[in-house]
């Protein structure tokens, strides 16, 4: 055997029988569909390595697109521990960029167009001269929307059109909206710049039009690979196509059920009908996740399997290869603020109980539902580090909302009951409570607004000053430097990453989905980001909402997407009627299956121990006792009867679970979160070998 095939072979020892049919798929067009966690950087980096190990080309011949500077870094280091060097692995924009500098200026004419400093700067002068009166949120939404045109290949002459053939809701009037298009368009030709799109656009085209450039580009890069091909958008592709050819050496990857970013002008049909395209295109699928528990990869695969369109026709059923782990945790609280505080202190006790905070991520659908997590992870001594939004009380918009109730505080208004000053004062900054505007950044700033709104619900009986100050002081708490911390993310930033353990929050209809999602495609856009939220655990997920979003308000239902699945915590889908039948609302009984034979529990006690009849679990008898014998100490002690304090079935499944910390403690049935401050500290001591005496002494000055 020669040392290229020991190396070839030693390439391909530690790959699954799917990734090795990936890696030496014969040269030409092949596409793989490639499930969260199931490998999909080490099969492209190694069938990378593969085509350049077996000697098809070099390094230097190969392109390999990634939609992030830091995927692409990653991707280069693979590559250089697997023994490829050379390899072109960048973003698209990155890849273009470099081109057009270096072929560009016959182009031009002369020199290549500097970028944009600023697109926003750009777009509001446009607005100007299309006598558009905007906002720094609403010119916002406008870049974003004109991002989103030029990535689908739109011109400002074809916009009106072309939104309403699809029903596509715009920032302002459409033809407002074509207006500040061309304004923009005419405003960078004026300044002899480009944006991002520009450079997408001006390679193509130099790569069309430039028969030596395109000469030069096709024979230095031979060999293409296209990372999250679901992703890609229609002037993507067109630079794509632009790059082969005629040639058709091509490696996709992508998943259809991860198609989150749609409003950005991504779309999955390229990887949809590539082997439409290709029809002599090899098909790889990568099913076996080795991210996630088996829990994990469970419900997952429960969401998705429900999804309906195109993308359903490419799901993928994932198969967890991980050792079985804990149960997803479904957690349903009294309100918003009830969640936050039960999500801080289980992220509190998991960094006690030995999990880094780096490798804890809370999850929401908006950035303004950030607010309360951050503050009550800061009231736990918790560190944070908030992912894709500025920290809330940095917020632009919440600034100006603070002073204008500071302002309004030394006026008449302060004078006013607190419900009716602060809707009064934040008027001034155009809020006004059930008028959300249309457009995203303007509705995200809307929303942090509203939270901070609620806010003032809760300090009812104060006046606008106090609540002002009371501003201060949590402004000032959130500002406590860390270096690790809890991720907060948004559902759309979390793409990409995973934590050993992830809170899902604020499952709650109208939340996620949105009730901006109004189309059938918007749902099922909602759906698949729920599934990616969910694959970006691997040993701990729980998912949670509180049923108002404040205290005493009205209530919400549970998720569409997770309502029919029964889980133990949430309340089931009521049955449909009957044509005619008045449908009654019951209450949802928690569903758990037993830990032994893996059978659904009916009866409650087994519910509470977590295992039927026929596979009893082993009791330490003196534990039960002395549980005993503090819970009758206890009651006595209170006035009560013993089954107040825990019931019989409680302390069974304490004596057989042994639980160690007050996360385990909290996940048995029958102690909620008062029993959990009032006698959680007494219990643990007992259950780590603490005497009655002990035990007592903890209670009293727990009360």
């Amino acid at each position: 055997m020669t040392s290229r095939d020991q190396d070839l072979d030693a390439l391909l020892a530690e790959l699954d029988p799917e990734q090795r049919e990936a890696v030496t798929a014969d040269p030409g067009p092949v596409c793989i569909l490639a499930g969260a966690g199931t490998g999909k950087t080490r099969a492209v980096t190694h069938r990378i390595a593969w085509r350049v190990l077996r000697g098809d080309m070099r390094g230097q011949h190969v392109t390999a697109v990634t939609f992030t500077a830091r995927a692409a870094g990653e991707m280069r280091d693979r590559l250089r521990t697997l023994g490829v060097s050379g390899v072109n692995a960048r973003t698209f924009h990155s890849a273009a960029l470099r081109q057009l500098r270096y072929f560009g200026a016959r182009h031009f004419g002369g020199g290549t167009p500097d970028l944009a400093d600023s697109t926003l700067k750009f777009v509001a002068i446009a607005a100007a001269r299309a006598g558009l009166k905007t906002s720094r949120a609403k010119n916002f939404d406008l870049a974003t929307e004109i991002e989103w045109a030029a990535s689908s290949l739109i011109g400002p002459d074809d916009y009106v059109a072309a939104i309403a053939k699809i029903g596509r809701e715009a920032p302002a009037a459409p033809e407002d909206v074509a207006k500040v298009y061309a304004a923009y368009a005419e405003g960078k030709r004026r300044a002899g710049v480009m944006d991002f799109a520009d450079v997408l656009a001006h390679t193509a085209d130099m790569i069309a039009e430039d028969e030596a450039a395109a000469d030069r580009i096709r024979s230095q890069y031979r060999f293409f690979v296209v990372d999250e091909y679901q992703d890609v958008t229609p002037l993507q592709q067109r630079l794509l196509d632009a790059w082969l050819g005629d040639r058709d050496d091509l490696t996709v990857v992508g998943d259809a059920s991860q198609t989150i970013y749609s409003f950005t002008g991504a779309t999955s049909k390229y990887l949809l009908d590539f082997t439409r395209r290709h029809p002599d295109a090899a098909l790889v699928r990568l099913v076996r996740d080795y991210r996630s528990t088996p829990q994990v990869v469970g419900l997952a695969n429960q969401i998705i399997a429900e999804s309906k369109g195109r993308e359903a026709a490419m799901r993928l059923e994932l198969v967890g290869q991980r050792p079985s782990g804990r149960e997803v945790f479904a957690e349903t609280y009294k309100d918003e603020a009830e969640e936050a505080e039960m999500v801080a202190r289980r992220c509190s006790q998991l960094i006690a109980d030995g999990t880094s905070a780096s490798e804890i991520a809370v999850l929401y659908r908006t950035n303004a539902q950030s607010q309360a997590y951050e503050e009550a992870l800061a009231s736990y001594g918790v560190p944070t580090v908030v992912t894709g939004a500025a920290r809330f009380f940095d917020r632009p918009e919440v600034r100006q909302a603070v002073v204008a109730l500071r302002s309004a505080a030394k006026a008449d208004i302060g004078a006013l009951p607190l419900r009716e000053a602060v809707p009064a004062a934040l008027e001034a900054v155009g809020w006004r409570p059930g008028e959300p505007p249309s457009g995203g950044a303007q509705r995200e700033q809307y929303e942090a607004v509203t939270a901070l709104a609620g806010l003032a619900e809760q300090y009812e009986g104060s006046t606008l000053e106090e609540f002002c100050a009371e501003l201060g002081r949590r402004a000032s708490d959130q500002h406590a430097p860390a270096v690790e911390g809890v991720t907060l993310a948004s559902l759309h930033s979390a793409k990409g990453l995973e934590w050993d353990a992830v809170f899902l929050v604020g499952l709650a209809d109208g939340t996620l989905p949105t009730t901006f999602a109004r189309s059938d495609e918007a749902q099922e856009e909602e759906r698949r980001l729920l599934y990616v939220g969910i694959t970006r655990a691997r040993e701990w997920l729980q998912l949670s909402y509180g049923l108002s979003r404040n205290p005493g308000g009205r209530e919400r239902k549970l998720s569409r997407f997770l309502a029919p699945l029964g889980l133990g915590g949430f309340p089931r889908a009521p049955e449909p009627s009957a044509p005619g039948q008045r449908q009654r609302t019951k209450k949802a009984a928690k569903v758990l299956d037993c830990s032994g034979c893996g059978k659904p529990l009916t009866e409650a006690r087994d519910r509470k121990l977590g295992h039927c009849a026929d596979c009893p679990a082993t009791m330490d008898e003196e534990l039960f006792e002395r549980l005993r014998e503090w819970r009758i100490a206890v009651a006595k002690e209170g006035g009560k009867p013993a089954f107040t304090v825990f019931t019989d079935v409680t302390l069974i499944a304490i004596a057989e679970r042994c639980p160690a910390s007050d996360t385990e403690l909290a996940s048995l049935h029958g102690i909620g979160k008062s029993k959990l401050d009032k006698y959680g500290p007494a219990v643990l001591c007992l259950v780590n070998g603490g005497s009655v005496a002990d035990s007592l002494t903890i209670s009293s000055e727990e009360t």
